[in-house]
C-alpha cells in the first residue's frame, strides 16, 4: 500500500539538546567531584532513557507528584553516572540532577532535518511529529521552528497518553487523515517508538543516530534523515 504520511519522534530523531547534554552532565558532575567520559555518559543516557520509557509505559512521569518525580530523576541520574563507572546513592545522584537542572539548554534541530522535511513535503507526504513532551504541540512546533515545515505536532499532553500507548498514535493518524498502513513512524526508542507504532499497524523505522543498535534488523534502520526519502520509495514500491 502506498505511503501517505510520515510521523517523527523528537528527541534523538529530529532534535538534540544544545549545549549537548553530555557536556552539561560532565560540568554538573564535576561540581560534585565526579569525572565523566563522553562514551560513558552516552552509555549512561542509553540506560537512563530506557528507564524513562519503561516508566512512561506504566505511569507517565508527568503525572507524578513533585516528590515522586524527584526520586525518579535521582534514579535516572544514577544510571547516567553509572555509565562512567560511578556507583552513587540516590541522595548523591539527586544532588547532581539538581545541578544539571540549573544549566540552561534547549532543543535544536539536527542539520539534516529541514532538507528532509522539505523533500518529503514536496513528495506529497503528510508530516507529523509525535512527542512525549508535556507541552502543547503548537508550542513545541514554535520552539523548534517547525511551523510551516510539518502539518501537525501531537504531544502526550494533548493525547493524554505517552508512546508506546495507542491513543497518541491514533491521534496522529486522525490528524493526518490516513490509515495506519499508509503511515510510517521514525523514532529512536525500541519500545516507545518501534513497538508502539507496530502495535497500531503503523510501519516503524528505527532512527539510530549514535549506533546503539548496529545489528537491528526487525524493521528498517537509518542513521540520518537523508536516508529516509529513498527508504520511503522502497517501502511504497509494489511487492
Amino acid at each position: 500500500m502506498p505511503l501517505k504520511a510520515v510521523f517523527l519522534d523528537v528527541y534523538n530523531t529530529i532534535a538534540g539538546f544544545h549545549p549537548p547534554r553530555e557536556e552539561i552532565q560532565a560540568a554538573s558532575a564535576a561540581e560534585h567531584g565526579l569525572a565523566l567520559t563522553l562514551e560513558g555518559t552516552a552509555r549512561g543516557y542509553h540506560d537512563a532513557d530506557a528507564l524513562m520509557n519503561e516508566q512512561n509505559r506504566v505511569r507517565p512521569v508527568r503525572l507524578m507528584p513533585p516528590g515522586e518525580q524527584l526520586r525518579f530523576f535521582a534514579e535516572y541520574e544514577r544510571r547516567v553516572l553509572r555509565g562512567s563507572g560511578h556507583e552513587v546513592d540516590l541522595e548523591t545522584a539527586g544532588r547532581v540532577w539538581q545541578t544539571v537542572r540549573r544549566h540552561e539548554y534547549w532543543l535544536r534541530l539536527f542539520p539534516d532535518v529541514m532538507p528532509a522535511l522539505d523533500s518529503l513535503r514536496q513528495s506529497g507526504y503528510r508530516i507529523g511529529v509525535i512527542s512525549n513532551m508535556n507541552q502543547s504541540g503548537a508550542v513545541l512546533a514554535r520552539d523548534l521552528g517547525l511551523e510551516g515545515h510539518v502539518d501537525f505536532v501531537v504531544t502526550s499532553r494533548e493525547a493524554s497518553a505517552e508512546k508506546p500507548h495507542a491513543p497518541i498514535f491514533l491521534m496522529a493518524l486522525e490528524r493526518a487523515g490516513v490509515r495506519a498502513a499508509e503511515a510510517v513512524h521514525v523514532g529512536d526508542q525500541l519500545d516507545s517508538d518501534i513497538q508502539g507504532a507496530e502495535a497500531v499497524g503503523i510501519r516503524p523505522v528505527l532512527m539510530d543516530r549514535y549506533g546503539n543498535h548496529p545489528d537491528y534488523a526487525a524493521h528498517p534502520r537509518i542513521s540520518t534523515l537523508d536516508e529516509l526519502p529513498e527508504l520511503l520509495r522502497e517501502l511504497s514500491a509494489p511487492a
